[in-house]
């Protein structure tokens, strides 16, 4: 196995990109990634996607991304482990740099959405939930996610305003990300006072659907800095599942493949998780992040939302998260969601995240979650001195 490392990155703004079709959109953030990478031929395009044939009607997008980027003839396939693909793609790009096989591979995340009308999406989005025991009876991924927020409330003795830190850090840290779809702060009593969606769940829990497309560019560790002066090791990288279905989880406030996922990376990369500087999360809801800094080994059970209340997780605090404010403010293009996160961390340990800077970054993680915690891909990078 060799070390594999990025040596470029490239993203568009996530938004309401009515007039860029999907193929458009994964050429831009490739062709950003290439020049940033100074190469201009790939072995392989993996494309990670979880709605392209439902909400865009093009199943077809490994080759149509590659076709549309003068690409043609490369390998080029789309990766879909529904919010998970992104992160699906990295894992697939990694093993084929890793193993040898390839030595300049392009993982991409795109997703387009916004086209659509609302209860198109949310039908699409519940494909992501068991078909046959949960999406049949009429639950969508609110509701899902609204289930799981009133057990932990009920579990752990928190009420709803508890949560508001997870949401009010995201959007403070989407001001400085001019690649978020929300770049405005909220305050506690915007936050209390926003529109019920599925209770507990308001819509300031919630992030949002859009469009984007984010990619990286990979080679082998051992001639990445031909290409770039700022590579980023690959230090980890795993995934893990668990049950489609909520019902069916052993314990269903415990993300047995978060905790699976990260275990299996921290092993890989020989480190704790007290040795990760900061961590990109999936906080598709505010419940999501206190049930991932648990999984993940950050916060013991029940005790995420306390990392949230005393500050923990801000820039200056004890683990940083959501740094270019993850789902919640940057937006949720389920498909790009997970290579959005990869970017995120790549720039953070290049010293390029601008006003969103961590200072003395070293090791960077990031976790990606695909349906109510069925998939979670865990990435690990760090900077190379």
């Amino acid at each position: 196995m060799r070390d594999v490392s990025i040596i470029g990155v490239g993203q568009i703004p996530v938004a309401e990109h009515w007039d860029k079709s999907i193929r458009e959109m994964g050429y831009l953030a490739l062709s950003a990634a290439m020049r940033n990478a100074k190469v201009t031929v790939l072995d392989a395009l993996y494309v990670g996607n979880m709605l392209s044939g439902e909400l865009a009607r093009q199943e077809h997008l490994g080759a149509l991304i590659a076709d549309f980027s003068g690409l043609r003839g490369v390998e080029a396939v789309k990766i879909e482990a529904a919010c998970a693909s992104g992160g699906a793609a990295m894992r697939m790009g990694y093993m084929a740099v890793a193993s040898g096989l390839c030595n300049f591979v392009a993982v991409m995340g795109v997703e387009k959405m916004t086209d659509q009308q609302g209860p198109d999406i949310t039908a699409g989005l519940a494909m992501a939930a068991d078909g046959d025991y949960e999406a049949l009876h009429g639950l969508s991924f609110v509701s899902i996610n609204a289930l799981l927020m009133r057990r932990y409330m009920h579990e752990y003795g928190y009420t709803k305003g508890d949560f508001a830190n997870f949401a009010i850090n995201a959007h403070a840290n989407g001001v400085g990300n001019p690649n978020a779809m929300f770049r405005a702060p909220i305050t506690f009593k915007a936050f209390s006072e926003a529109k019920s969606v599925a209770d507990p769940i308001n819509l300031l829990d919630s992030s949002p659907i859009a469009d984007g497309a984010a990619c990286a560019i990979l080679a082998p560790t051992a001639i990445a800095s031909e290409f770039s002066d700022k590579p980023i090791r690959v230090r980890a990288s795993s995934i893990a599942t668990d049950t489609v279905s909520l019902h069916d989880r052993r314990e269903p406030l415990w993300l047995e493949a978060a905790a699976l996922s990260a275990s299996r990376a921290y092993d890989m990369a020989g480190v704790r998780a007290s040795d990760i500087s900061f961590f990109e999360l999936h906080d598709a809801f505010t419940i999501m992040s206190a049930l991932s800094l648990e999984a993940a080994g950050f916060a013991a059970r029940g005790h995420g939302v306390r990392m949230a209340q005393d500050g923990s997780i801000g820039r200056t605090g004890k683990l940083p998260i959501t740094t270019m404010g993850g789902l919640k403010a940057r937006g949720h293009p389920v498909g790009a969601t997970g290579m959005y996160q990869i970017a995120e961390v790549a720039l953070q340990l290049r010293e390029e995240a601008g006003p969103n800077q961590i200072a003395n970054a070293s090791l960077g993680m990031a976790q990606n979650i695909g349906g109510s915690g069925a998939t979670v891909v865990t990435t690990i990078l760090e900077r190379i001195k």
